[in-house]
């Protein structure tokens, strides 16, 4: 699994102009899912997101998680983070995992940081979706669990 983290001031997902999530403060998460994940996978992300200390304290020091600021998290499907782009200038997405594969861990993933006590917010797996996000920092961080 590939994350691309996003500590946001607000955001929100719209799918044909009506809002399907929206968060204040928090992360916005682009998840992408391979073939070959697993539980594994799902259980060193969300222990890693939900313990990534990039808040920050009254010093300015990025040294709060999520959970100590009662942030919350919009989750957007996204299979172009397993782009091929080696060969050629169409992408290739081979290595995403089909939705029968990918959509029951992305599901296992959200409801697994739900159960950490993160609020959740959700677009619509496989849905052709608007993102907008402030985000703050700007702070940007890519986390794959096959690159521990």
């Amino acid at each position: 699994m590939r994350v691309i983290i996003q500590r946001t001031k607000q955001a929100s997902v719209s799918i044909e102009e009506s809002t399907v999530g929206e968060i204040t403060h928090g992360f916005v998460l682009l998840v992408g899912i391979e073939e070959e994940d697993q539980q594994e996978d799902i259980d060193y992300l969300v222990r890693k997101i939900s313990k990534m200390r990039i808040f920050e304290d009254t010093q300015g020091k990025m040294n709060l998680s999520i959970e100590d600021v009662g942030g919350e998290i919009l989750s957007i499907s996204q299979f172009t983070l397993h782009a091929d782009t080696k060969k050629g200038n169409r992408p290739s997405f081979i290595k995403a995992a089909k939705p029968d594969i990918a959509i029951p861990i992305y599901d296992a993933f959200n409801n697994q940081l739900r159960a950490s006590g993160i609020t959740v917010q959700t677009g619509t797996f496989g849905a052709d979706m608007q993102v907008s996000l402030v985000n703050d920092g700007p702070v940007t961080i890519i986390i794959d669990s096959k690159q521990r």
